[in-house]
């Protein structure tokens, strides 16, 4: 009789260690407002919410990466971004990008570099660009925290409609002395203020009427 229960209880146990691994890694919706669904899941070896929005908008794909590549204009519509600065142009699709975040007092303000690329699959026309942390680019400046774990990405989909499907993703460890659980409270925010800013700044003329050169419509 133990034999033939033996196969059995090792499959099940299986597939339950398996599904809970999944189900702790699945995206969970947190917010959907003004057509803007905002989730965050368990990140692997972080303490922090990684977090992800999603929008479609009526618009083309170079207007959204001339609104991307924009880098002067991020502290108007980027969530509590305070200065932003290319450092280094490295190609079209490459650069070195400085950024400084706000944060309220007591806690200190945060800075970052990363390497921003930006690639184009020429079948599908899916737009990624990626940002990789690079924290010792510059040396660390005076009255920041510099941020050392970075990761985002934009994710630009064309659809058949002629819709986009727009997909911000981040994790961040801020750094300091703040505790992964009080970041996470309030994680939501921050993708969804910058999301829906996005969406108003793209259909300015300016960004409409723009033209990538590297980028296929």
């Amino acid at each position: 009789m133990t034999k033939r229960y033996k196969i059995p209880l090792f499959l099940l146990l299986s597939v339950f260690f398996c599904g809970f691994s999944q189900s702790g890694n699945s995206w969970h919706l947190k917010k959907f407002e003004n057509g803007i669904s905002v989730y965050t899941r368990n990140a692997q070896n972080s303490a922090f919410k990684e977090l992800k929005s999603v929008c479609v908008l009526k618009t083309s794909l170079g207007s959204i990466v001339a609104l991307l590549n924009d880098w002067d204009t991020y502290p108007q519509w980027v969530y509590k971004c305070g200065k932003s600065t290319t450092l280094k142009k490295i190609s079209g699709a490459e650069l070195i990008h400085y950024q400084t975040v706000v944060a309220p007092w007591p806690v200190d303000s945060r800075d970052f570099v990363v390497n921003v690329r930006l690639s184009q699959d020429p079948v599908s026309r899916i737009v990624k660009i990626v940002s990789s942390c690079r924290p010792d680019y510059i040396p660390k400046v005076p009255g920041y925290v510099r941020i050392t774990e970075f990761s985002a990405s934009w994710t630009l989909v064309p659809q058949k409609d002629g819709n986009v499907e727009v997909t911000y993703q981040l994790l961040v460890n801020p750094g300091g002395y703040v505790p992964a659980w009080l970041v996470n409270l309030a994680v939501v925010e921050g993708p969804y203020e910058t999301t829906l800013h996005f969406m108003e700044w793209v259909m300015k003329e300016k960004y409409q009427k723009a033209i990538v050169p590297l980028i296929k419509d």
